[in-house]
């Protein structure tokens, strides 16, 4: 059955249109796969963002990163700004799985380079965490290879979104978080591009939460009766597009994914990690040999940026209307946006 989204609510947010599903897989050749644990005890799971059908190993993808708030724990990220490049598909967990996962992502790409007869002497695993731990038992790390290679395994184009994968436990402005996405499509000298996002969401103050301006957050509240929480948790924003852009360019993108945060009542707290990752499909760099790039005129830029900001507002609101109530471990609940629009 197809999941209500939060346009399907009566919201239009921002005026850019958008691409096919309104979600990062409008990007060609990407695919999201989840793994769900769902247990009295645990509320977990990950994601894995494949960004390309071919191997990212072999030829890379164009990249950039972007820490807004460092209050985390991700592998990956210094090596992508260093070279400007990832091989590596993107996953997501909670936070104490970190380990684990890096350890299954090595695993498997020693696997699949093995099949291709490909050597493999160093690998640059991207793996980005949130802390479920209000509705999962985190120190129980049910999160290992199996749970990874079925995540792979279950990637698709049309993905569910919400309390799954990496989502199953997270928490969004004190309600239901997880995973959402959203998408948007550019002009840029009559070509269309199309910019993708995909979020991991477990941020924000109830108080403090807006919807296309308005203050849904004190409505809420004042039915809840609710204790308002500090700005706390973590949000991994994944940005898809098949920009010609440059790891500079991709760089300045992605700096303006917390307008859209903001846009929803996030202001970035101390105690809240946000890590934002881009690529393009466009740019690919070869292991071996001079390459060329293509990329726009730094002038064409202000559309997506404008685009990009609306994508991440969207997949927030989407990450939380996507989620149904949680009952998690030690009796902690979250309740569902969808229960008060």
């Amino acid at each position: 059955m197809k999941q209500m989204r939060i346009e399907d609510y009566g919201f239009k947010i921002g005026r850019y249109p958008k691409g096919e599903l309104n979600k990062i897989t409008d990007v060609y050749g990407v695919k999201v796969g989840h793994f769900t644990v769902d247990t009295g005890r645990n509320k977990t799971g990950v994601t894995v963002i494949i960004p390309c059908e071919d191997n990212p190993f072999v030829t890379k993808l164009t990249a950039a990163s972007h820490i807004i708030n460092g209050y985390g724990k991700s592998t990956g990220l210094m090596q992508i700004n260093e070279l400007g490049v990832i091989e590596s598909p993107i996953f997501l967990t909670n936070t104490l799985n970190i380990g684990r996962v890096h350890d299954a992502a090595v695993e498997h790409m020693i696997m699949r380079c093995d099949r291709e007869n490909l050597e493999i002497k160093s690998y640059n695993p991207i793996v980005c965490e949130c802390n479920d731990a209000y509705l999962n038992d985190i120190a129980h790390r049910v999160v290992g290879a199996k749970e990874v290679f079925s995540a792979y395994d279950a990637s698709v184009v049309d993905f569910t979104e919400g309390d799954v994968g990496a989502g199953k436990g997270m928490s969004c402005h004190q309600l239901k978080g997880g995973i959402g996405s959203a998408s948007r499509i550019v002009r840029i000298e009559d070509i269309s591009y199309t910019i993708g996002v995909l979020v991991l969401s477990n941020h924000g103050s109830l108080e403090d939460f807006l919807i296309s301006g308005q203050p849904y957050g004190t409505k809420i509240k004042a039915i809840q009766d609710t204790a308002c929480e500090i700005e706390k948790g973590s949000i991994i924003v994944v940005v898809a597009t098949d920009l010609p852009l440059s790891d500079r360019q991709l760089g300045r993108l992605i700096k303006r994914v917390p307008i859209g945060l903001a846009k929803t009542g996030s202001y970035m707290g101390h105690g809240s990690g946000e890590v934002a990752i881009g690529f393009t499909t466009k740019n690919r760099v070869p292991r071996k040999g001079n390459y060329k790039i293509d990329q726009i005129q730094d002038s064409n830029l202000d559309g997506p940026f404008h685009a990009l900001a609306e994508a991440v507002e969207e997949a927030v609101l989407n990450s939380m209307i996507c989620s149904d109530r949680t009952e998690g471990f030690d009796g902690n609940v979250r309740e569902s946006l969808k229960s008060y629009i």
